[in-house]
């Protein structure tokens, strides 16, 4: 006779099989949401089962030769790694230590979604937390099992003590949050390899506070423009004004961007001196090169980062020009023995308190259309600096980091208006 485990999963086969050829286009709208929510409740159920049989199902892996009973899974059932490691994990819970989560299921009343998140929400409690409290978390997640889908299901587990022992509640999640600011401390890294198409991948793993920093920088550079209104037609309607490209770039190439103008903004006297000097990025360029439109230039730091080296360390002579236009990047302009002849001239670069006074005078980037605040813009020479332009107010203009790009690549011709803004047309 077959074990009643086997007979069931046999029959409900045989049941399921018996309703293959049924529309449900003729239910009514209640019968819809009544099969609905008795097939997810059934399903629930026999998951549970599957897992039951998969918790004591050790002894199939060691006559088959698999590691464990997910190898076995993965191997004659298809089912991805992944999800069967995870299963067994689960699994295992159920049948040792969660007896409150396996009835939930087995009733039909927790899904495997959510068993997933109650399990890993009472795996993140301290050590700390004794059984009882950890049982008594474990019948309040599966009573909102009820209310809640997962992902606010493992909100409830993350503050799951705030509500069943609000006593410990406060001193477990600090020795929580400790264990795991050690954790990402002993995990931090972060590599650089060029890739060879004029790109390096930045890989890092930080702790989330620093992830947080470093989001908040950036959403500050992705996102500084203020709202012309909250119709997107009204905007594009204007036919006087056409509305940054920034601001329509998928929000991951904007976040890329913003990485970069952080990077140039980084006050260079606040870092730690390196090399018996303050840290700075140096641009070398021949004198001739500085004054061609179509030039190259290079970055001292070769051999800083690992990887191709087909593109190495080398910008266009138009980027150096742009870098040279703020004080945190020096120009070390080459005459034709190689040797500098201008080391990053102070005189080129605007004073603090001329950048005041262009901030009050400009107010946003000056560029026709652009509303980007001046404090977020870059001081710009209008007759450029390699031509001797004097750096005064005069011959000072606020531009923002997408227009000062823009200035300088010479795909671009820019016109000055009478109103003193700047339009910008591509080159045919």
């Amino acid at each position: 006779m077959n074990h009643p485990i086997l007979a069931a999963a046999s029959d409900i086969r045989s049941l399921l099989k018996g309703v293959a050829g049924a529309n449900p286009t003729f239910m009514s709208t209640s019968e819809k949401a009544a099969a609905l929510r008795e097939l997810v409740a059934a399903e629930a159920q026999v998951v549970e089962l599957r897992l039951r049989v998969l918790a004591g199902a050790g002894d199939l892996a060691d006559a088959t030769g698999a590691k464990d009973s997910a190898g076995w899974l993965v191997h004659e059932t298809r089912t991805r790694f992944a999800d069967a490691r995870a299963d067994l994990a689960l699994a295992g819970a159920l049948d040792r230590e969660r007896p409150v989560l396996a009835a939930g299921m087995r009733d039909g009343a927790v899904t495997l979604a959510q068993a997933h998140v109650i399990r890993r929400s009472l795996d993140a409690l301290p050590a700390a937390v004794d059984m009882d409290t950890v049982t008594r978390a474990e019948a309040h997640l599966v009573a909102c099992a009820t209310e809640f889908g997962p992902k606010e299901l493992g909100r409830v587990g993350r503050r799951v003590l705030d509500v069943v022992a609000p006593e410990v509640a406060e001193a477990a999640e600090a020795a929580r949050l400790a264990d795991l600011e050690a954790h990402a401390a002993d995990k931090t890294r972060m590599t650089l390899r060029r890739q060879g198409d004029g790109t390096t991948r930045l890989s890092a793993l930080v702790p989330d506070a620093v992830a947080t920093r470093l989001a908040t920088y950036l959403e500050a550079f992705a996102n500084p423009r203020a709202q012309r209104g909250n119709d997107p037609a009204s905007e594009s309607d204007d036919a006087g004004v056409a509305d940054d490209p920034f601001t329509r770039l998928p929000y991951p190439r904007r976040m890329g961007e913003a990485f970069a103008r952080f990077l140039e903004t980084a006050d260079p006297t606040r870092l730690p001196v390196h090399g018996g000097d303050a840290t700075t990025v140096i641009v070398t360029i021949p004198l001739d090169s500085l004054r061609a439109e179509l030039a190259t230039a290079d970055l001292i730091g070769a051999g800083l980062v690992p990887g191709d080296d087909l593109t190495g360390d080398r910008t266009t002579a138009s980027q150096a020009r742009r870098l040279a236009c703020t004080a945190k990047i020096l120009p070390a302009v080459l005459g034709g023995t190689g040797l500098p002849v201008d080391l990053g001239s102070a005189k080129r670069l605007f004073t603090p308190a001329q950048r005041k006074a262009l901030l009050i005078r400009d107010r946003t980037c000056r560029a026709e259309g652009c509303d980007v605040p001046g404090t977020w813009c870059d001081a710009h020479h209008l007759d450029p600096w390699r031509n001797n332009g004097p750096t005064d107010l005069d011959n000072g203009i606020l531009l923002c980091s997408h227009h000062h790009h823009r200035v300088h690549d010479t795909g671009y011709r820019t016109d000055r208006l009478p109103s003193g803004d700047l339009r910008f047309h591509r080159r045919t």
